[in-house]
């Protein structure tokens, strides 16, 4: 998969990078600063409250940590200084602050959405289970994690500072409650100095709310989402006013109502009546591997090779969901990515789909980050009580790799990121789709079958004729090199027209 696509091989098509754009920037002194973020300007030494234009050259960075364009906004990933910003799918931001300097004012910390409907990922399948019944057993008991005060506490003075103030406190563990029998996930209370690095806080927000939305009968919503009093409310208004007690004491009350909802079977009750999960919930899990694995590590990926077909890329989330609707991919069935680069493709396909998932790479340090993935997904999985498809990533040529070639002649879907492949490696990729079952899907960057392709006495042996494809559109904000809308293909492996053509010749 494809990341710095403007570092692209003599004769691949360009990739336009985008214009300059004009962005409105407004800087706050500590004394304009919202409550919670004023202790991280206080550190930085902030500066006079102005407002300015400044202007992004083309190829220049955002931010240092962007997590993907999801349902919450977390962080954003870091970036070689002259690429293109590589986006993860990042959720609106939810704000936690007033313009109100009254304590009890909170009326800009953004209402809760206790109207809001869930959006759900693919369409229910019958045979899929989202419930891991070994999660929710007594023994789900301690494993190894990446928790979020390894990533964000005191112990990094320069990226973090105390969420509310120099408290005694502030030090001390906070443990957070999921849905499942597990242990507790540790924060420290704390916020970056720098805005787009991990907020623990507003990740603790955010667990809550989908697991009020996911896990609990609707009939509990209100509990959580009412606008004057719900948990999430509450813990908004405890940061706006700046009360560590307050936030601690409604963390340890939803901590009891997680678990007395566990230990009566009501969490399990919601999760066996599912299906399907929503693709909120999707992207948080997915997020929160990411951010504890890739993130921290992801100057490894400026290691690319400039000309080759080694560089990398990612599709979002929202992308992968719609690919696996148009695919009708079912957890019964069997999805293979060639080139998965950190595996994020392959570890959404087993979440969303539960299918067996499968993924190949040549650049070593992706293959290694893709494996600190797999291991943090499976404990986040087990966290949040939910049951995965096997995952299986390979490392090496998936020309020639062999688990992968034997795999493929069982794929039912086919995923190629080919969009900065050669033409001599998309050629090879044909000879490699022969072994492919008959009505396997391929889904690509670029079309394997040439526009106005016909059938002729002189292409007959070409593999070209036993492709049917079908081109769809994807939105804008769907691929980590651009923001651009654009075209992916659909191909199916069918022998019948080929048959047709020399049955009449015969």
């Amino acid at each position: 998969m494809s990341f710095f696509d403007h570092l692209r091989k003599p004769g691949a098509p360009a990739i336009k990078p985008q214009g300059s754009q004009i962005r409105r920037e407004v800087i706050r002194t500590a004394a304009d600063a919202p409550p919670y973020q004023r202790n991280a300007l206080i550190a930085k030494g902030g500066i006079s409250s102005t407002t300015k234009t400044t202007r992004r050259p083309n190829g220049s960075p955002r931010n240092a940590e962007v997590e993907r364009k999801r349902t919450f906004d977390q962080s954003k990933s870091l970036k070689p200084s002259n690429a293109r910003p590589r986006k993860r799918p990042s959720p609106a931001p939810q704000r936690l602050q007033s313009s109100s300097e009254s304590d009890d004012s909170d009326g800009s910390l953004g209402k809760s959405s206790g109207g809001a409907k869930l959006v759900r990922s693919t369409e229910p399948d019958e045979k899929r289970h989202v419930r891991s019944q070994a999660a929710f057993s007594e023994e789900g008991g301690i494993f190894q994690m990446v928790h979020a005060a390894d990533i964000a506490s005191l112990d990094k003075p320069n990226k973090f500072v105390p969420a509310f103030g120099d408290s005694s406190e502030v030090a001390g563990l906070l443990l957070l409650q999921y849905p499942s029998a597990s242990q507790q996930e540790r924060y420290q209370l704390v916020v970056p100095r720098e805005h787009d690095d991990f907020k623990p806080l507003d990740e603790i927000i955010q667990v809550i709310d989908l697991v009020s939305r996911n896990y609990l009968p609707s009939t509990e919503l209100d509990l959580f989402a009412n606008d004057n009093d719900g948990i999430v409310r509450r813990l908004k208004r405890a940061i706006f006013r700046q009360s560590e007690q307050e936030f601690r004491l409604i963390i340890k009350e939803y901590n009891d109502i997680i678990h007395s909802s566990r230990t009566d079977g009501t969490i399990s009750a919601k999760l066996d009546a599912l299906h399907s999960l929503e693709l909120p919930l999707i992207e948080r899990l997915l997020t929160q591997t990411y951010s504890r694995t890739v993130s921290p590590r992801v100057g490894s990926l400026r290691q690319y090779e400039n000309g080759t077909d080694n560089v990398y890329g990612e599709l979002l989330p929202r992308f992968l969901s719609q690919i696996f609707k148009d695919t009708k991919l079912k957890s019964d069935q069997i999805f293979v990515d060639l080139g998965s680069g950190v595996g994020n493709t392959v570890l959404q396909a087993a979440l969303e789909i539960g299918c067996e998932s499968w993924g190949c790479e040549v650049m070593e340090n992706a293959c290694d980050l893709a494996e600190l993935q797999e291991k943090e997904f499976k404990a986040r999985c087990h966290l949040w009580g939910l049951q995965t498809g096997s995952i299986r990533l390979e490392s090496g040529d998936f020309l020639k790799n062999t688990s992968t070639g034997k795999i493929m002649q069982k794929a039912d879907v086919v995923l190629v990121n080919n969009q900065a492949f050669t033409p001599e490696l998309n050629n090879g990729l044909m000879n490699l789709f022969l072994d492919l079952k008959e009505g396997c899907k391929i889904v690509s960057l670029k079309s394997f079958v040439p526009h106005g392709h016909k059938i002729t006495t002189r292409n007959l042996n070409s593999p070209v004729n036993l492709l049917e494809v079908e081109s769809k559109q994807y939105w804008s904000d769907s691929v980590s090199w651009t923001d651009a809308a654009g075209t992916y293909y659909v191909a199916r492996k069918d022998s019948n027209k080929l048959r047709s053509f020399t049955d009449k010749m015969a």
